[in-house]
């Protein structure tokens, strides 16, 4: 247990060192999260927290405030219940904080992903009214363009389309442009049939279009009504989260407490122990993550 809390306090002190004295220690940490996150990340960690500052979604200091005192809270709780010990939940404390940048950025993900989703209904739904007036998916483009409905970051990447098929004088290249930013079905369908009409040279393309359309609102729906069923599975998810973390006093009204201190005792009842909350803590992290999953793509 000294070695531990020797190593985490030289880790401390080594992370520390290397910050230049410009910024928070905080910051720092964030900083570097965001380093590697732009390395492995599918989003760019830049794009989302320039979004979440524009749409007011960003976590304030007061927010990680009260992120630090709810999870340092309940860290310690489970920690002192489970040690009894104020070393074991000093350092059970700091390492659940230093899940909080983590936690806030999944957050952010979803809100972010959630607000792509948006972007990718209205232009959909819009470029298939545009091309019922103009016949042409270029010009249809340029209307959703001109409109002022769609935002950064697929406003830009709808002009980089439009310049792309008159550069090329095909929509091929910037349909596919278009697939690999941004993944979804309702873009990838929409994207087929005007494929299909442009090469086929389709007369009566109103019913496809319909149908087209139709389809998209059954999509939306869909997902809709998975990010309804995720919240409610949220909340589920992490009342049964916190039971399994307080089973421990089950064990001690059965056992007794003077009982189980005499456990404690036993080196290996510290390594189960261990066992069990990294085993929790894992379960507990992966139900975040799957709730903070994209939203409607593949």
């Amino acid at each position: 247990m000294e070695f531990v809390i020797i190593f985490l306090i030289a880790m401390f002190v080594i992370i520390y060192r290397k910050n230049d004295g410009s910024e928070t220690f905080y910051k720092f940490v964030k900083s570097q999260f965001g380093i590697v996150y732009e390395k492995y990340a599918p989003y760019s960690y830049k794009t989302i927290s320039a979004k979440m500052k524009e749409l007011k979604q960003e976590y304030t200091v007061k927010d990680y405030a009260i992120q630090i005192a709810i999870i340092g809270g309940l860290a310690a709780a489970i920690a002192y219940l489970y040690f009894y010990s104020l070393v074991v939940l000093i350092i059970y404390v700091g390492i659940a904080i230093a899940f909080i940048p983590y936690l806030a950025f999944l957050r952010s993900k979803r809100l972010y992903s959630e607000y792509l989703f948006e972007q990718i209904q209205i232009y959909t739904t819009n470029v298939i009214m545009e091309f019922n007036t103009t016949q042409s998916f270029v010009k249809s483009l340029e209307g959703v363009r001109d409109s002022g409905i769609l935002e950064d970051p697929v406003l830009e990447d709808v002009k980089t389309m439009i310049n792309m098929s008159y550069q090329n004088g095909t929509i091929d290249e910037s349909i596919e442009y278009f697939n690999q930013k941004y993944p979804y079905y309702m873009v990838k369908n929409m994207h087929q049939l005007f494929l299909q009409i442009t090469k086929e040279g389709a007369k009566d393309s109103g019913e496809a279009l319909e149908n087209m359309s139709m389809d998209i609102d059954s999509l939306v729906e869909g997902v809709y009504r998975d990010q309804m069923d995720r919240k409610q599975f949220h909340t589920k998810f992490l009342t049964f989260a916190l039971v399994l973390f307080f089973l421990v006093l089950v064990m001690q009204v059965l056992l007794g407490k003077d009982s189980y201190l005499q456990l404690l005792d036993l080196w290996y009842v510290h390594i189960v122990l261990h066992a069990i909350i990294i085993i929790n803590c894992y379960f507990l992290l992966s139900g975040e993550k799957y709730y903070n999953e994209n939203v409607g793509v593949e």
